[in-house]
Order: structure tokens, then sequence, then C-alpha cells
């Protein structure tokens, strides 16, 4: 009796020790195979512009792959059917997919934003009704600290089934200001008095020219609206001090801030 069929006669459970000895053979071959396609992996996408996520994605998702390839190998090499071996794993999958549909439905809208990249860590964006600073972007949530310091973890599904606003992505924002002044204020005395604020605000960009004209007109007052172009990162700064410096100047120039008021005409009647 020859070597190979003494190992061959020698069973251990189901399975014969020369099937046993070569299932480890190719697991040791497997596993060094899989160590070197993952590391030529990650050196390649180490030369991408890829998101970190992203890449570590791609990564892991090769590795199962690569596993799922090997255990299949390693159940021929025991005899195993692999076609029975792939129906349960098919089972299997499709039961684990239905009941983390959720998860699975981040994960993959995760991949989306990632892939896309329609926003990047500290960009201001607006989706949906949330709006804020983006901390970070992971595979099933992304983190966004709004103008209060709170920090919402949304959901990645939720941002690729909305809108998204990013307002840092050009680099300038419009500040769009309106402001109520009396009738009796001449419009140019207002405008002058606008516009000097907007002059004295070294953030406030000349190109495209600050905008200033009266929008509506409305039942005490006259609405002016102003527009000013600023660097993203000044928005709120020039927000708020704008805002500020309007109201010193209107009182310096006797620009009156109107109140809602009714003028009640009183007619006499006669017996």
């Amino acid at each position: 009796m020859t070597f190979f069929e003494t190992l061959d006669s020698i069973k251990i459970g189901t399975f014969t020790l020369n099937e046993l000895l070569s299932a480890v053979v190719v697991l040791i071959v497997c596993y060094a195979v899989i160590k070197a396609l993952c590391h030529i992996n990650r050196r390649a996408l180490d030369r991408t512009t890829l998101d970190s996520g992203m890449r570590s994605f791609i990564a892991s998702s090769l590795k199962v792959l690569l596993w799922i390839i090997a255990v299949l190998i390693i159940a021929d090499c025991l005899n195993i059917p692999i076609t029975s071996l792939v129906a349960a794993l098919s089972v299997a999958g499709l039961a684990l997919s239905l009941s983390i549909q959720g998860i699975l439905s981040n994960l993959f809208s995760g991949v989306t934003i990632l892939g896309t990249r329609p926003f990047k860590g500290g960009d201001f964006v607006q989706v949906g009704d949330q709006s804020g600073t983006v901390q970070s972007v992971g595979l099933f949530h992304t983190v966004i600290r709004t103008i209060d310091a709170k920090e919402v973890y949304v959901p990645n599904s939720n941002i690729t089934s909305s809108n998204i606003i990013n307002f840092t992505s050009v680099g300038r924002r419009r500040v769009d200001l309106t402001f109520s002044a009396s009738y009796d204020s001449p419009t140019q005395l207002v405008r002058k008095a606008i516009l000097d604020a907007v002059e004295d605000n070294s953030r406030i960009l000349n190109d495209p020219s600050p905008f200033v004209a009266i929008s509506s007109y409305g039942s005490s007052s006259v609405e002016y609206v102003c527009w000013v172009w600023v660097d993203s990162k000044n928005y709120w700064d020039v927000y708020y001090g704008l805002n500020e410096a309007v109201r010193e100047n209107f009182a310096a120039n006797g620009v009156v801030f109107p109140y809602n008021q009714l003028d009640v005409h009183m007619v006499e009647r006669r017996a």
C-alpha cells in the first residue's frame, strides 16, 4: 500500500486524512495569496484620491470576496458538493439581507456619497431641513455639527434621498438681507445708509458688486433688499455684523424703522 493510499484509508469523521491534509495545504496557499492580493490592493488604493472610508470599504469587500472563493475551493478539496454549499450561502445571504435591510441601505448610500463626493468634511451643507458643518462621512452615518454646536448623526439613506445644498464648494456665498424703512425716509438716504455699512465691512467682496434696491411696498413700510457676496467662512460674521451696522447708520442718518400702524379716519354724520 502506497503512502497516499494509506492516507486515504485513515478517516477522521467523514473525511479522509488525505482530504484534510489537502485542505490544509490549500488553506495555507489561499491565505498567502489573499494576503498578497490585499496588500497590492491597499497600495493601489493609497495612490487614488478616494476618501479613506471608501478605500476601507473596497479593501474589506475584496477580502471577503476572496475568502468566499477560498472556502469554495477548500470545500471542493473535502469533496463537499459546491452546488449545495452555494445554495446554502445564497439562502443565508438572502435571509441576512432582509433582516438588515435598513443597515444595507445606509451602507450602499454611504458608498454612493463617498464615491460621488457631493460634500466633504468641513463643508457647510443643508440636507432636507438639517443644516450645519460636515464633521465626518462614514459608511452608515454622516455627522453634521449645527450652528448651535449639536452633532447630528444623519443616516446616509436620508442624505441620498434628499436635496443636498453645499454652501462651501463654490468658495463664496451671497448674504441676503431685507430692511424696512418709513415711507417718510427718502430712498436715496436709505440706500446710502445701507451702502455705507457695506463699505465699512472689509469682509464683503467687491465682485460681484453689492446690490441695494426697493423690493416691495408694505402696509407700513418700504422694504429694501441688500445682496452682498462674501467668502463662505465669513458668512455669519457678515450677516450679523451688517445687520448691526445698518441699524446704527439708520439712526445716524435719521432713517426711521417703522412700526405697524393703522390710519383711522373719523367721519362725522349729521343727524
